[in-house]
Protein backbone atom coordinates (compact mmCIF):
# COMPACT_ATOMS: atom_id res chain seq x y z
CA UNK A 1 0.00 0.00 0.00
CA UNK A 2 0.85 3.62 -0.17
CA UNK A 3 2.43 5.19 2.55
CA UNK A 4 2.67 8.34 4.04
CA UNK A 5 5.12 10.15 6.48
CA UNK A 6 2.85 10.92 8.24
CA UNK A 7 1.24 8.12 11.09
CA UNK A 8 -2.25 6.89 10.75
CA UNK A 9 -3.73 8.79 13.56
CA UNK A 10 -1.94 12.54 12.02
CA UNK A 11 -4.80 14.74 10.38
CA UNK A 12 -2.84 14.64 7.23
CA UNK A 13 -2.65 10.83 6.94
CA UNK A 14 -6.27 10.08 8.26
CA UNK A 15 -8.53 13.16 7.08
CA UNK A 16 -9.75 13.33 10.65
CA UNK A 17 -11.59 16.67 10.94
CA UNK A 18 -10.25 17.00 14.97
CA UNK A 19 -7.03 18.44 15.20
CA UNK A 20 -4.33 16.30 16.13
CA UNK A 21 -0.35 16.40 16.61
CA UNK A 22 1.15 15.70 13.26
CA UNK A 23 4.58 14.04 13.50
CA UNK A 24 6.55 12.51 11.24
CA UNK A 25 8.69 9.05 11.70
CA UNK A 26 11.42 8.26 10.00
CA UNK A 27 11.68 5.08 8.54
CA UNK A 28 13.01 1.80 10.54
CA UNK A 29 15.87 0.35 8.94
CA UNK A 30 14.12 -3.17 8.97
CA UNK A 31 11.00 -1.46 7.22
CA UNK A 32 13.63 -0.15 4.84
CA UNK A 33 15.12 -3.63 4.31
CA UNK A 34 11.75 -5.47 3.98
CA UNK A 35 11.07 -2.64 0.96
CA UNK A 36 14.11 -2.70 -0.57
CA UNK A 37 13.17 -3.28 -3.55
CA UNK A 38 10.51 -0.55 -3.22
CA UNK A 39 12.59 1.79 -2.79
CA UNK A 40 15.28 0.95 -5.64
CA UNK A 41 12.21 1.67 -8.36
CA UNK A 42 11.28 5.03 -6.53
CA UNK A 43 14.84 6.47 -6.66
CA UNK A 44 15.09 5.53 -10.00
CA UNK A 45 11.64 7.20 -10.72
CA UNK A 46 13.19 10.90 -9.18
CA UNK A 47 16.40 9.84 -11.17
CA UNK A 48 13.95 9.67 -14.44
CA UNK A 49 12.13 12.96 -13.53
CA UNK A 50 15.61 14.96 -13.15
CA UNK A 51 16.92 13.68 -16.66
CA UNK A 52 13.50 14.20 -18.27
CA UNK A 53 13.65 17.70 -17.15
CA UNK A 54 17.43 18.64 -18.39
CA UNK A 55 15.91 17.89 -21.43
CA UNK A 56 13.10 20.42 -21.04
CA UNK A 57 10.17 17.86 -20.12
CA UNK A 58 9.55 18.36 -16.59
CA UNK A 59 6.83 16.10 -15.38
CA UNK A 60 5.85 14.43 -12.59
CA UNK A 61 6.47 10.26 -13.59
CA UNK A 62 3.48 7.64 -12.64
CA UNK A 63 3.59 3.78 -13.50
CA UNK A 64 0.81 1.51 -14.04
CA UNK A 65 1.87 -1.85 -15.14
CA UNK A 66 -0.55 -4.93 -15.17
CA UNK A 67 0.85 -8.67 -15.69
CA UNK A 68 -0.84 -10.58 -19.02
CA UNK A 69 -3.96 -11.44 -17.23
CA UNK A 70 -5.03 -8.31 -15.09
CA UNK A 71 -7.30 -6.51 -17.39
CA UNK A 72 -8.39 -2.95 -16.80
CA UNK A 73 -10.86 -2.90 -13.95
CA UNK A 74 -12.89 -0.69 -11.89
CA UNK A 75 -10.81 -1.88 -8.80
CA UNK A 76 -7.77 0.17 -10.58
CA UNK A 77 -9.81 3.67 -10.31
CA UNK A 78 -8.38 3.21 -6.45
CA UNK A 79 -5.12 3.21 -7.67
CA UNK A 80 -5.45 5.96 -10.13
CA UNK A 81 -6.67 8.33 -7.08
CA UNK A 82 -3.79 7.71 -5.15
CA UNK A 83 -0.86 8.10 -8.21
CA UNK A 84 -2.38 11.58 -8.48
CA UNK A 85 -3.07 12.24 -4.12
CA UNK A 86 -0.35 14.76 -4.00
CA UNK A 87 0.00 15.87 -7.89
CA UNK A 88 -1.05 19.47 -8.20
CA UNK A 89 -3.60 20.95 -10.51
CA UNK A 90 -2.18 21.53 -13.90
CA UNK A 91 0.96 19.59 -13.33
CA UNK A 92 2.62 17.88 -16.87
CA UNK A 93 2.85 13.91 -16.21
CA UNK A 94 4.45 11.04 -17.64
CA UNK A 95 2.21 7.97 -17.50
CA UNK A 96 4.19 4.41 -17.98
CA UNK A 97 1.93 2.21 -19.24
CA UNK A 98 1.81 -1.67 -19.72
CA UNK A 99 -1.68 -3.33 -19.75
CA UNK A 100 -3.59 -5.90 -22.42
CA UNK A 101 -6.61 -3.91 -21.95
CA UNK A 102 -10.19 -4.83 -20.34
CA UNK A 103 -12.95 -2.61 -19.28
CA UNK A 104 -13.50 0.54 -21.59
CA UNK A 105 -15.54 2.45 -19.17
CA UNK A 106 -12.66 1.81 -16.52
CA UNK A 107 -10.33 3.00 -18.80
CA UNK A 108 -12.20 6.04 -19.50
CA UNK A 109 -12.26 6.61 -15.91
CA UNK A 110 -9.02 6.93 -15.02
CA UNK A 111 -7.44 8.70 -18.47
CA UNK A 112 -10.37 11.65 -17.63
CA UNK A 113 -8.91 11.85 -14.45
CA UNK A 114 -5.26 12.33 -15.36
CA UNK A 115 -6.24 14.75 -18.09
CA UNK A 116 -7.91 16.85 -15.46
CA UNK A 117 -5.31 16.86 -13.41
CA UNK A 118 -2.92 18.35 -16.12
CA UNK A 119 -5.30 20.85 -17.47
CA UNK A 120 -5.51 22.30 -21.09
CA UNK A 121 -2.50 23.93 -20.81
CA UNK A 122 -0.12 21.37 -19.83
CA UNK A 123 1.22 18.20 -21.75
CA UNK A 124 0.35 14.32 -20.82
CA UNK A 125 2.88 12.24 -22.34
CA UNK A 126 2.10 8.07 -22.14
CA UNK A 127 4.75 6.16 -22.26
CA UNK A 128 4.59 2.45 -24.01
CA UNK A 129 7.61 0.14 -22.78
CA UNK A 130 6.64 -2.86 -23.95
CA UNK A 131 2.37 -2.70 -25.27
CA UNK A 132 -0.80 -0.85 -24.22
CA UNK A 133 -3.34 -2.88 -26.05
CA UNK A 134 -7.00 -2.13 -26.73
CA UNK A 135 -8.20 -0.34 -23.95
CA UNK A 136 -4.93 0.37 -23.05
CA UNK A 137 -4.61 2.40 -26.12
CA UNK A 138 -7.61 4.37 -25.68
CA UNK A 139 -5.77 5.60 -22.39
CA UNK A 140 -2.87 6.31 -24.47
CA UNK A 141 -5.65 8.65 -27.38
CA UNK A 142 -5.98 10.92 -24.43
CA UNK A 143 -2.04 11.99 -24.27
CA UNK A 144 -0.85 14.91 -26.12
CA UNK A 145 1.65 12.61 -27.12
CA UNK A 146 3.19 9.14 -27.52
CA UNK A 147 6.33 7.57 -26.49
CA UNK A 148 7.16 4.64 -28.35
CA UNK A 149 10.54 2.85 -29.11
CA UNK A 150 10.96 -0.43 -31.40
CA UNK A 151 9.58 -2.65 -28.29
CA UNK A 152 6.62 -0.15 -27.73
CA UNK A 153 3.19 -1.41 -29.41
CA UNK A 154 -0.12 0.06 -29.35
CA UNK A 155 -3.30 -2.55 -30.87
CA UNK A 156 -6.49 -2.31 -32.56
CA UNK A 157 -9.68 -0.74 -30.59
CA UNK A 158 -11.54 -3.92 -30.64
CA UNK A 159 -14.01 -4.39 -27.27
CA UNK A 160 -14.17 -7.75 -25.63
CA UNK A 161 -16.97 -8.94 -24.09
CA UNK A 162 -16.67 -12.23 -21.70
CA UNK A 163 -20.19 -14.36 -22.04
CA UNK A 164 -21.20 -17.69 -20.74
CA UNK A 165 -22.11 -20.53 -23.69
CA UNK A 166 -24.46 -22.86 -23.19
CA UNK A 167 -22.32 -25.10 -20.88
CA UNK A 168 -21.44 -22.38 -18.78
CA UNK A 169 -17.87 -21.33 -20.10
CA UNK A 170 -17.13 -18.22 -20.24
CA UNK A 171 -15.77 -16.96 -23.74
CA UNK A 172 -14.06 -13.91 -24.93
CA UNK A 173 -15.92 -12.67 -27.86
CA UNK A 174 -14.52 -9.52 -30.21
CA UNK A 175 -17.41 -7.17 -30.38
CA UNK A 176 -16.70 -5.80 -34.08
CA UNK A 177 -15.68 -9.47 -35.48
CA UNK A 178 -19.28 -10.79 -34.04
CA UNK A 179 -21.08 -7.99 -35.65
CA UNK A 180 -19.01 -8.49 -38.77
CA UNK A 181 -20.07 -11.92 -39.12
CA UNK A 182 -23.85 -10.83 -38.49
CA UNK A 183 -23.84 -8.14 -41.46
CA UNK A 184 -22.48 -10.81 -43.47
CA UNK A 185 -25.21 -13.52 -42.18
CA UNK A 186 -27.42 -11.26 -42.75
CA UNK A 187 -26.29 -10.46 -46.61
CA UNK A 188 -26.17 -13.91 -47.57
CA UNK A 189 -29.99 -14.71 -46.10
CA UNK A 190 -31.39 -11.36 -47.87
CA UNK A 191 -29.13 -12.50 -51.34
CA UNK A 192 -30.47 -16.49 -50.88
CA UNK A 193 -33.76 -16.48 -48.75
CA UNK A 194 -34.48 -20.30 -49.44
CA UNK A 195 -31.11 -21.38 -48.67
CA UNK A 196 -31.40 -23.20 -45.40
CA UNK A 197 -27.92 -22.84 -44.35
CA UNK A 198 -28.49 -18.99 -44.61
CA UNK A 199 -31.33 -19.38 -42.72
CA UNK A 200 -29.75 -21.33 -39.85
CA UNK A 201 -26.68 -19.28 -39.96
CA UNK A 202 -28.35 -15.94 -39.56
CA UNK A 203 -30.71 -17.82 -36.95
CA UNK A 204 -27.81 -18.34 -34.69
CA UNK A 205 -27.63 -14.86 -33.96
CA UNK A 206 -28.85 -13.38 -30.85
CA UNK A 207 -31.01 -10.23 -31.83
CA UNK A 208 -30.75 -8.56 -27.67
CA UNK A 209 -26.68 -9.41 -27.94
CA UNK A 210 -26.71 -8.18 -31.30
CA UNK A 211 -28.16 -4.67 -30.18
CA UNK A 212 -26.02 -4.77 -27.21
CA UNK A 213 -22.56 -5.11 -29.21
CA UNK A 214 -23.83 -2.36 -31.66
CA UNK A 215 -24.15 0.06 -28.57
CA UNK A 216 -20.44 -1.28 -27.07
CA UNK A 217 -19.74 -0.42 -30.43
CA UNK A 218 -20.95 3.14 -31.15
CA UNK A 219 -19.59 3.63 -27.35
CA UNK A 220 -16.28 2.79 -28.19
CA UNK A 221 -15.91 5.13 -31.12
CA UNK A 222 -17.44 8.31 -29.58
CA UNK A 223 -14.85 7.88 -26.72
CA UNK A 224 -12.00 7.49 -28.53
CA UNK A 225 -12.98 10.25 -30.75
CA UNK A 226 -13.72 12.37 -28.04
CA UNK A 227 -10.41 11.77 -26.36
CA UNK A 228 -8.15 12.75 -29.52
CA UNK A 229 -10.52 16.14 -30.50
CA UNK A 230 -8.67 18.29 -28.10
CA UNK A 231 -5.71 17.26 -29.86
CA UNK A 232 -6.54 18.55 -32.98
CA UNK A 233 -6.06 15.50 -35.00
CA UNK A 234 -8.25 13.95 -37.16
CA UNK A 235 -9.81 12.10 -35.02
CA UNK A 236 -12.68 10.09 -37.22
CA UNK A 237 -9.78 8.78 -40.04
CA UNK A 238 -7.59 7.44 -37.10
CA UNK A 239 -10.86 5.81 -35.15
CA UNK A 240 -11.95 4.01 -38.06
CA UNK A 241 -8.60 2.78 -39.27
CA UNK A 242 -7.62 1.07 -35.04
CA UNK A 243 -11.21 -0.31 -35.65
CA UNK A 244 -10.91 -1.38 -39.12
CA UNK A 245 -11.05 -5.19 -38.50
CA UNK A 246 -9.83 -5.74 -42.22
CA UNK A 247 -6.79 -4.14 -41.72
CA UNK A 248 -6.32 -5.21 -38.34
CA UNK A 249 -7.99 -8.47 -38.15
CA UNK A 250 -6.12 -10.24 -34.68
CA UNK A 251 -6.60 -8.40 -31.54
CA UNK A 252 -3.58 -8.65 -30.86
CA UNK A 253 -1.95 -7.08 -33.24
CA UNK A 254 0.94 -5.30 -33.00
CA UNK A 255 0.55 -1.14 -34.55
CA UNK A 256 4.47 -0.47 -33.91
CA UNK A 257 5.51 3.46 -33.67
CA UNK A 258 6.11 3.99 -37.24
CA UNK A 259 2.40 2.65 -38.12
CA UNK A 260 0.96 4.94 -35.04
CA UNK A 261 2.85 8.11 -36.75
CA UNK A 262 0.88 7.07 -40.05
CA UNK A 263 -2.08 6.88 -38.48
CA UNK A 264 -1.52 10.34 -37.44
CA UNK A 265 -1.03 9.61 -33.92
CA UNK A 266 1.63 12.29 -31.88
CA UNK A 267 4.11 9.46 -31.18
CA UNK A 268 7.61 10.75 -30.10
CA UNK A 269 9.81 8.11 -31.01
CA UNK A 270 12.78 7.25 -28.27
CA UNK A 271 15.87 5.10 -30.10
CA UNK A 272 16.28 1.79 -28.01
CA UNK A 273 19.86 3.10 -26.95
CA UNK A 274 19.01 6.47 -25.81
CA UNK A 275 20.02 6.41 -22.06
CA UNK A 276 16.36 7.63 -20.77
CA UNK A 277 14.70 5.04 -22.85
CA UNK A 278 17.25 2.75 -20.85
CA UNK A 279 16.09 4.08 -17.63
CA UNK A 280 12.19 3.52 -18.75
CA UNK A 281 12.74 -0.16 -19.79
CA UNK A 282 15.16 -0.68 -16.68
CA UNK A 283 11.90 0.83 -14.37
CA UNK A 284 9.50 -0.95 -16.59
CA UNK A 285 11.89 -4.46 -15.93
CA UNK A 286 11.32 -3.59 -12.07
CA UNK A 287 7.79 -2.99 -11.61
CA UNK A 288 7.02 -6.30 -13.87
CA UNK A 289 8.96 -8.43 -11.11
CA UNK A 290 7.18 -6.95 -8.62
CA UNK A 291 4.25 -8.63 -9.59
CA UNK A 292 4.25 -12.04 -8.61
CA UNK A 293 0.66 -13.33 -10.07
CA UNK A 294 -0.29 -12.63 -13.23
CA UNK A 295 -4.06 -11.01 -12.31
CA UNK A 296 -1.61 -8.44 -10.05
CA UNK A 297 -1.36 -4.77 -11.38
CA UNK A 298 1.08 -2.23 -9.37
CA UNK A 299 1.15 1.75 -9.76
CA UNK A 300 3.63 3.62 -8.36
CA UNK A 301 5.05 6.95 -8.51
CA UNK A 302 8.06 9.19 -6.28
CA UNK A 303 5.46 8.75 -3.27
CA UNK A 304 3.51 6.08 -4.02
CA UNK A 305 3.60 2.17 -4.08
CA UNK A 306 0.49 0.09 -4.63
CA UNK A 307 0.22 -4.02 -5.67
CA UNK A 308 -3.47 -4.87 -6.11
Amino acid sequence: MSEEDTPPGSEEGAGLPIPVEVRSYEKTPMYSALHWQRYIRQALILEIERASGERGHKSKLICYVANLQAQVNRDDVVGFVDLLHNVPANTPIDLLLHTPGGDVDAAEKMIKLVRKRVGDDECLRVIIPDFAKSAGTMMALGANRIAMSDSSELGPIDPQVSLQDTSGQTINHSVLNYLRAFEEARRDLKEHPDDPVAQQTFGRFDPVLVKKFEAIQRRTRTFAEDLLKPRGTTYTTIVSELMNVDALPSHGQMIGWERAQELGLEVEYMDASDPLWRQYWLLYCHLRLALRKNIQRIFESSYVSLIM
